[in-house]
């Protein structure tokens, strides 16, 4: 089946293991949700073409293992990017105290790159330990967008996604992306797959 679409945008999801990056994309990409999910070792893929605008656009999106063992490989899937989707657990103080390291990771992406914070297992909310105002006053204080969302309810995880598209979208409409001064993760036009 070929699909036609007017931009390509790389994605790619960041964050401490365990904290549901994987399960966000397959409720992106398939509308499903795995209860008990096998670590990402390295890297894995997913994709899905939505509209924006009015236009097909194709999402690619890397889903990186948040080990620190494999932070080194995953560092190269940084560069390159639209948008990033920085994940922490909002049941788990840790994932969320590692925000400030995962942003001090991305040195070498792109500062028009579009980042969304994603604190993921909202439908935990009795046993929450980050509190909705700390994900958002976190968020506010980096520039980044920001969402709870719960890849096991499919609670945002949808809006999350467009959201980022979106505001990429939005970023090359109002010229703060160039599309022929950045590298080819935009693909301003018509391609087949």
């Amino acid at each position: 089946m070929s699909c036609t679409y007017a931009y390509r945008f790389r994605f790619v999801t960041i964050g401490d293991t365990g904290v549901g990056k994987s399960c966000l994309l397959l409720q992106f990409t398939d509308n499903r949700f795995w209860e008990v999910r096998n670590l990402t070792f390295g890297v894995e893929y997913g994709v899905r073409v939505i509209t924006v605008d009015g236009k097909n656009t194709k999402l690619q999106i890397w889903d990186t293992a948040g080990h620190e063992a494999f932070r080194c490989i995953t560092r190269s899937y940084y560069r390159g990017n639209a948008a990033c989707l920085l994940v922490y657990d909002i049941t788990r103080r840790e994932t969320f105290n590692h925000l400030a390291s995962w942003l001090d990771a991305m040195q070498h992406a792109s500062a028009r790159m579009t980042i969304i914070l994603i604190g993921n297992k909202c439908d935990l909310s009795h046993r929450r330990v980050v509190s909705y105002q700390e994900g958002k006053q976190f968020a506010k204080e980096h520039g980044l967008l920001f969402m709870e969302a719960s890849a096991k309810t499919a609670h945002n995880v949808e809006k999350a996604f467009i959201l980022a598209a979106r505001t990429v979208y939005e970023k090359i409409e109002d010229g703060v992306i160039n599309l022929s001064d950045e590298w080819n993760f935009y693909m301003a036009i018509m391609e087949y797959t």
